[in-house]
């Protein structure tokens, strides 16, 4: 059943709705879960201050949504949700699932957050560094996005549009699969052969495009219209690594249009790295 994902600032009320959501839901009869970064039992400052640590956790999140997610049952992020790249992951998700979906935005001012913050104990509150990078790194929805819409923006004093949600995820038609999300079974050598020889030649590429880059630089990678933004070097074990994630994915939803392999595997390096 339906997908909704909170985003917000820290501490920008997201538990508080996401708890009136689910008891009104509830009480149409509706099963409801709530995935969220406290039942990881995590170290909120920890993990947000290592960007290593917040991949892992989102990838526990997403993979936790991906297991409750069914038929019959109401899934809830309950969590930043503050990166694009990573609300389009969510979005190829429930593409593949053939589920509905929306995003609740809730908006305040960072001094309103950091002061509902300062109000909580202090071993749950955030240190200023950590809140104040996370601020500045979050990239705010657009509906214009697939990704981001349907999109319900809610700022501190509103009421909660509980039934434009509910009828936003449970009378709506799920987004119709595509080749990127919808399983098929592979059917030619020729795309494994290829699909490791142009992951493994962007690896290449960028490894000896680094050795004359600084961080922030664009690098063309041959074989692919798609630029490689470069935030930070990276290692080889680091690229080796996503390279077999993206086969991996790859594998499971391949794209039989070879000439699309590059850029995809390009998009996929931005949306990873930060």
């Amino acid at each position: 059943m339906p997908l909704v994902v909170m985003c917000g600032f820290p501490c920008s009320g997201k538990s508080r709705r996401a708890l009136e959501l689910k008891e009104h839901l509830e009480q149409k009869g509706r099963k409801v879960y709530i995935v969220g970064d406290h039942g990881l039992g995590v170290d909120r400052n920890s993990v947000y201050a290592d960007s290593r640590k917040e991949k892992e956790v989102r990838g526990a999140l997403r993979a936790e949504v991906e297991r409750k997610l069914n038929k019959e049952d109401v899934v809830i992020l309950d969590s930043l949700n503050y990166i694009k790249g990573y609300r389009y992951e969510l979005f190829c998700l429930i593409k593949h699932v053939q589920t509905p979906h929306c995003l609740i935005n809730c908006l305040t001012s960072p001094d309103t957050s950091s002061s509902w913050d300062q109000d909580r104990q202090q071993d749950d509150q955030y240190t200023q560094a950590v809140f104040d990078a996370l601020v500045q790194r979050f990239e705010a929805p657009d509906s214009r996005n697939r990704w981001d819409s349907p999109l319900f923006t809610v700022h501190k004093d509103d009421v909660l549009p509980l039934e434009q949600i509910s009828n936003a995820i449970l009378h709506r038609k799920a987004p119709p699969p595509n080749q990127s999300t919808q399983t098929q079974p592979l059917s030619s050598t020729n795309f494994l052969h290829e699909l490791d020889k142009v992951t493994q030649d962007v690896v290449t590429a960028i490894l000896s495009a680094q050795k004359t880059s600084v961080p922030g630089d664009i690098i063309t990678v041959p074989g692919a219209t798609e630029k490689m933004q470069l935030p930070r070097m990276l290692n080889m074990s680091e690229l080796r690594r996503l390279r077999q994630q993206f086969i991996s994915y790859t594998k499971l939803h391949p794209n039989e249009n070879i000439s699309q392999l590059a850029n995809m595997f390009v998009q996929y390096l931005n949306q990873s790295i930060r």
